[in-house]
């Protein structure tokens, strides 16, 4: 058993880094899709895919400068939270 300790943690620890904590609010307390959806267009963004994703809306599409991304907000204020720009 104390050797599945170090494949836990590790596991844990690839989970934290992969989805960042966005909001500890519960869904029914965040913007709903429609409202963010519109806030996105307002900013720039085509939007590809919006996805919940633990505490997060997560979105992939291209930014304003056209470029594909791959961006974490929190649904509570529509604040980016991580953004990841594809090469």
């Amino acid at each position: 058993m104390s050797a599945l300790y170090p494949l836990l943690a590790t596991a844990l620890v690839s989970a934290a880094i992969a989805s960042p904590k966005c909001t500890p609010i519960a869904p029914a307390g965040w913007m709903p899709v429609t409202a963010f959806q519109q806030k996105l267009k307002q900013e720039g963004y085509q939007v590809h895919k919006i996805k919940a994703t633990h505490s997060c809306y997560e979105i992939y599409g291209r930014d304003k400068a056209g470029k594909k991304v791959k961006v974490y907000f929190n649904p509570v204020n529509g604040s980016v939270v991580k953004t990841k720009v594809a090469h």
